[in-house]
């Protein structure tokens, strides 16, 4: 090139517009575009190529493979399915369809391969042997290659006496990646597992618990966990409505403290302070204000104090029930029948899901009577006194004074649950009721499993200008809560109530170490993921 062909190319290139940078990115654009178009067109073409080729193979190519999306997007599946629980020896020959979780997949050779299914905690060995015009060789390599955790489809043939599905047919469905951060064998091993085989020198994976709940819905897949959650399921609902209570369902966001003290998220709602409901208490009393009668709530409950224990989240499901009453004692009757329903119930029906739990986190089954026992808070202090340990009888109970008295309990009365009642006022929050021969005593209660509290409940103040005499004195702005005091002041009937907490009551029934093991994703000081 010459010098003047250079300057001349040169002056163009400097006197171009902008506009021309442009077009040449737009060029680079549509280049790339085709190019990956191009990319995409020779992967579908290879794709067709393999398929065909995959076919031609394998004659019986149909009978196995990943379902395409499309076909999941809109295809209406006619086939009778059959719960993996449901497989018994009675469906011996039976030609059946599941649907669950590859759990497990071991090759033997290359003409056999065993998938362990499993779906909804239960599990089925499924048998991929190959055979002539059934299930070819590359089927069973295909089955060997799935990833564990992979969601299958199977259709096969019941077998007898151990019951497993010689499979037929088998089309995954959604694969799960190959290495996973968690294997479910692992996070379901119990600990006297681990530590017996420490003993016979061989050491195992222990999951610990943030490991756990970092990959929460892995763990979740536990046959202990499956067994817990369905076992939450069983509680409190069915009883109360036979009772005569009525479902309500109560606002989380509300203008001031629900309960007093310090440990309540604050927020700005609209320009406006706010915070999230600490209970359901002001609402379900005026609920009964509205002639309900008898109420309850299962829901979300909010506590922001920073307790980094074993039983403490910030974020917890609350039961809360409210009554009219003629005595406070009739809350109580409430309560002694609907946990030993309930706890009957449980073991009754999830008898599967207790022995589940139990295989890795053993337990001994809660010990309760068939009418629970009532003690006075001065005849539990007394006992304590008697067995040494110094309290204050005008106090609340630390948590080494509740579990020493739970134990004196159970060795004296042979119970682990029971109810604790006319604690002193001082402790109690300023809705409660005095007591009518002792105003430093009043008409609450605690209920206890296994020395833990799980049930705080008492009579109501019902009178207006008591109520905010008793807030005030608690150092709650009575401007905060006008509209509750309010609705005390167009005629409120007596009445009472308590509340629990459903992760708490699962895990002492079941007799777990930790309230996490019974939040599906909890939240603590700590955690607020996943």
């Amino acid at each position: 090139m010459s010098s003047e062909e250079s300057q001349t190319l040169s002056s163009d290139s400097a006197v171009e517009p902008p506009q021309n940078e442009q077009s040449k990115k737009a060029a680079k654009k549509e280049a790339a575009k085709q190019e990956k178009l191009r990319r995409r067109q020779e992967a579908a073409a290879l794709a067709s190529t393999v398929q065909s080729v995959s076919v031609e193979d394998d004659p019986l190519a149909a009978n196995y493979g990943d379902v395409p999306i499309l076909e999941l997007q809109s295809k209406v599946d006619v086939r009778n399915w059959t719960e993996v629980g449901a497989l018994t020896e009675a469906l011996r020959d039976r030609y059946v369809v599941v649907h669950g979780r590859a759990q497990t997949i071991r090759a033997v050779g290359k003409n056999m391969a065993f998938v362990v299914v499993r779906e909804k905690g239960f599990t089925i060995q499924c048998v991929v042997t190959a055979q002539p015009d059934v299930v070819s060789r590359q089927m069973v390599k295909y089955v060997a290659a799935l990833s564990r955790e992979s969601i299958v489809d199977i259709e096969g043939v019941v077998s007898v006496p151990d019951v497993e599905v010689q499979v037929r047919k088998l089309y995954c469905v959604n694969k799960a990646m190959p290495t996973l951060p968690i294997n479910i064998e692992d996070a379901a091993r119990s600990e006297a597992d681990i530590e017996k085989a420490l003993q016979a020198g061989e050491q195992l994976v222990r999951v610990n618990q943030d490991t756990r709940l970092n990959y929460r819905v892995l763990d979740l897949r536990t046959p202990a966990n499956q067994g817990i959650f369905r076992i939450q399921s069983e509680v409190f609902r069915q009883f109360l409505l036979s009772e005569g209570f009525v479902e309500i369902h109560t606002p989380k966001l509300i203008a001031g403290s629900s309960e007093g003290g310090a440990a309540v998220f604050r927020l700005d709602y609209k320009g406006q302070p706010a915070c999230l409901a600490q209970s359901p208490q002001l609402h379900k009393q005026m609920a009964i204000c509205g002639d309900f009668g008898r109420v309850f709530e299962i829901g979300p409950v909010f506590r922001a104090e920073d307790s980094y224990t074993h039983r403490h989240l910030c974020e917890f499901t609350g039961l809360d029930i409210e009554m009219e009453i003629r005595h406070y004692f009739e809350v109580m009757d409430i309560v002694d029948r609907l946990f030993v329903t309930m706890f009957d119930t449980l073991n009754k029906n999830c008898s599967k899901e207790l022995e589940a739990v139990g295989r890795q986190y053993q337990f001994e089954p809660l010990k309760y009577l068939r009418q629970t026992l009532r003690l006075t808070f001065e005849e539990g202090i007394q006992m304590l006194k008697d067995a040494g340990v110094e309290v204050d009888p005008f106090g609340d109970l630390n948590t080494e004074s509740e579990r020493k008295l739970g134990q004196l309990v159970l060795e004296k009365y042979g119970t682990e649950f029971y109810i604790l009642h006319r604690y002193p006022l001082a402790v109690r929050p300023f809705y409660t009721m005095p007591c009518y021969d002792n105003p430093a005593y009043s008409n609450s209660f605690d209920v206890f499993i296994r020395g833990e509290e799980i049930i705080s409940g008492a009579q109501r103040v019902h009178v207006p200008e008591f109520l905010a005499e008793r807030a005030q004195a608690c150092g709650i702005d009575v401007q905060t809560i006008s509209t509750y005091i309010d609705s005390f002041r167009y005629g409120a009937p007596p009445h009472g109530g308590f509340g629990v907490g459903l992760e708490r009551v699962v895990m002492l029934f079941c007799g777990l170490n930790n309230i996490r093991k019974t939040s599906l994703f909890p939240r603590d000081p700590l955690r607020i993921a996943p």
